[in-house]
């Protein structure tokens, strides 16, 4: 039998998955928190049911290449004979280039090494994974898979900016992100509601990253987000849209430098930079804060903001989809998205948002709204797989 293992790595964290089989199947799943610091390892099984919550010994798991030890070390105590044929990767960043899964060689890891300017928050660990991977398995089929990728044929005019058309030859383009579990989002739609994936639906991911895609016909066709992963919705940490002009004023009046910037943009802002209490829309939901909930109030704004503006891209809407951890969780937020849309043919029922319905919109509702789970994992190893 066959297994691939699906690694997402972030800063400071390593996602993966064990999956069996052509098909694949998950097996066991989990992820290694804080690496570099007082990592923990998290072991789930395919039905949620925690296996493993242990801290890490310092040694252990100081970069990424000791995470996946640590991980490895778990797996094949477990499964001694499972032989791992294929690991796929979540890269952010794809460029213009890299549409499509892609087997990992020298060559695509160095096209892959010239992008991280374009992600630098999640590019450079995304690398850091690919090589201790490789390092592991020498032998097994390394696979990219592109958070880009899913939006690469967007309209010209949803992929540019009105910058001197030389810029976007040199790829200052629109490029969108969270690909991967819009393409999670499409195909679901495609299997369960078909009438729904052939029309005109926006997905509505929501997490400590957000972004927003109009889908037509179950293809992206317009994206909140842009150049970069700070376009768009305000998110945990990072702004969300914003005036050109403020980075001019930050660097010209505060005297910031570009690393400054990024720090303020990517790390300091969205929810923990608006409430001054937390990132977490969890903790913001619970605290009588002011602060708390006007972060809220705006993140809600800009995301029915973004959804009109989706929704004129596909001139109209037929169907709205959350999902993401906040998107599938946090009924709150659903509500005040969705109060005072019933112009764009958005009707909630309460009762089914509060219960989590899979359908949380009203039997009379022109606009669907439903809340479906999204599985970024799946998608990357049925890629690994079938480029066997």
């Amino acid at each position: 039998m066959t297994f691939a293992l699906v690694l997402n790595a972030g800063s400071s964290s390593l996602k993966f998955g064990l999956f069996e089989g052509r098909h694949p199947g998950l097996i066991v799943g989990g992820q290694v928190e804080k690496i570099g610091g007082a990592a923990v390892l998290h072991l789930r099984d395919a039905e949620g049911t925690s296996l493993v919550d242990t801290a890490l010994p310092a040694h252990a798991a100081g970069d990424h290449a000791g995470a996946l030890a640590a991980v490895l070390h778990e797996i094949t105590g477990r499964f001694p004979d499972a032989q791992i044929s294929a690991v796929g990767h979540r890269v952010v960043h794809g460029g213009m280039d890299y549409a499509a899964p892609t087997v990992i060689t020298p060559k695509v890891l160095h096209d892959l090494e010239r992008l991280e300017p374009f992600a630098p928050l999640h590019q450079p660990h995304n690398l850091a994974g690919i090589r201790a991977a490789l390092a592991a398995f020498p032998d097994a089929r390394q696979v990219a898979c592109f958070d880009t990728a899913f939006h690469r044929n967007h309209p010209f005019v949803n992929d540019t900016f009105a910058l001197p058309r030389s810029y976007y030859d040199k790829g200052v383009r629109r490029y969108g992100f969270h690909g991967l579990s819009y393409d999670y989002i499409s195909g679901a739609l495609a299997e369960t509601a078909p009438t729904l994936h052939a029309g005109r639906v926006v997905v509505a991911h929501l997490g400590n990253g957000a972004s927003m895609c109009g889908l037509l016909g179950g293809r992206s066709i317009a994206s909140s987000m842009g150049f970069s992963a700070l376009d768009g919705l305000p998110m945990g940490t990072r702004s969300g849209q914003l005036d050109p002009g403020v980075v001019l004023y930050l660097m010209d009046t505060e005297g910031m430098d570009a690393a400054a910037i990024s720090d303020l943009l990517y790390r300091k802002s969205g929810l923990l930079g608006l409430s001054g209490v937390s990132s977490d829309m969890r903790t913001l939901l619970a605290s009588d804060a002011p602060g708390a909930r006007e972060a809220v109030e705006y993140f809600c704004f800009r995301i029915r903001r973004e959804l009109g503006g989706l929704a004129a891209a596909l001139e109209g809407l037929d169907a709205v989809v959350f999902t993401g951890g906040i998107g599938e969780n946090a009924a709150p937020v659903r509500a005040q998205v969705c109060r005072g849309l019933r112009w764009l043919g958005i009707d909630l029922d309460e009762d089914r948002n509060l219960r989590n319905d899979g359908v949380i919109s009203t039997d009379l509702s022109r606009v669907r709204v439903l809340v479906m789970p999204t599985n970024e994992e799946i998608v990357i190893a049925r890629a690994a797989m079938a480029l066997g």
